[in-house]
């Protein structure tokens, strides 16, 4: 019965076409992590709490005294950094999906809560917005973490409180415009419910679009898990991720400048990456875009 909106919807046809090469290689680096998140356990060559103070701060292999036991050398404790860099990538990525998941569950119920109510309702839920807007996130999550404690549960929960304004922000609007379409008075001429509208009609029509701004928000989540963690507020020992790794070595960084270096650059790319990946899904699902012909 849902017609796809012309607008809103994304092109999924032009991800199987030919591809920027900086994209290509944007989604080969995401594929490698994701094969990394899931297989992580088998990957590793040793326990990431395996001590060996005899073997501390062993250079990584394209270094001089390096060696193809610990291609990326050991830290302080004598822990083999590849191997705790492998667990560090499945921890930063889960957490930095499920805050995504959460934010986008919570940005579309309230977006399209505004939209179907459009009165004190709505007026409430946008003053909502713009306060989560004005409000600097890192200082609200510092506050959260040193008055509640720390777990993984609550970090990542907490997490999913960002960005979600923006996604209620465009589910509203999206919402608000699919409800003049044909086939969203067609549905409700029939007598369909208002959840059955919004979550089997007007939620697939605008679903790329969705996407698109999950997407963009991912990066900023896992930078945000990556500064908290280096804060010692993120992920606790003896789990690791990768601000966790970054910030356990920055004392070390004039002696064993690896420990911060190889982490750090993981970061950078996987940001970089998924940016690139999310303004291409950008253009490809906007029609006026030069990107998307």
């Amino acid at each position: 019965m849902a017609m796809v909106s012309t607008r809103s919807t994304l092109t999924w046809r032009g991800v199987a076409l030919r591809c920027p090469p900086s994209v290509f290689i944007a989604f080969l680096w995401i594929a490698i992590l994701g094969v990394i998140a899931l297989l992580a356990n088998h990957l590793t060559p040793f326990d990431i709490t395996a001590t060996d103070l005899r073997a501390r701060f062993r250079p990584p292999v394209f270094l001089d005294g390096g060696d193809w036991n610990h291609p990326f050398g050991t830290d302080q404790l004598g822990r083999d950094t590849f191997s705790r860099l492998l667990f560090s990538i499945r921890t930063s990525m889960t957490i930095g999906l499920i805050s995504t998941f959460i934010a986008a569950a919570i940005g579309i119920s309230l977006g399209f809560l505004a939209a179907h109510t459009r009165g004190r309702l709505e007026q409430v839920i946008l003053m909502l917005i713009d306060a989560q807007a004005a409000i600097p996130f890192m200082i609200v999550a510092l506050a959260v973490l040193a008055f509640f404690g720390n777990n993984l549960v609550l970090f990542t929960v907490l997490l999913g409180f960002f960005g979600w304004e923006r996604i209620a922000r465009l589910c509203r609007g999206l919402a608000m415009s699919a409800s003049e379409q044909g086939y969203t008075i067609a549905v409700r001429d029939i007598g369909a419910s208002p959840v059955r509208v919004y979550a089997l009609h007007i939620l697939p029509n605008v679903a790329s679009s969705v996407i698109v701004a999950m997407t963009l928000n991912l990066p900023e989540v896992i930078l945000l898990e990556t500064g908290l963690s280096f804060l010692g507020l993120g992920v606790q020992p003896p789990l690791s991720s990768l601000g966790n790794m970054v910030g356990t070595a920055r004392g070390y960084i004039e002696g064993a400048p690896w420990l911060v270096l190889i982490p750090s650059a993981v970061i950078m790319l996987t940001a970089l990456a998924i940016s690139i990946i999310g303004d291409w899904l950008r253009d490809r699902a906007d029609p006026t875009s030069e990107g998307a012909h």
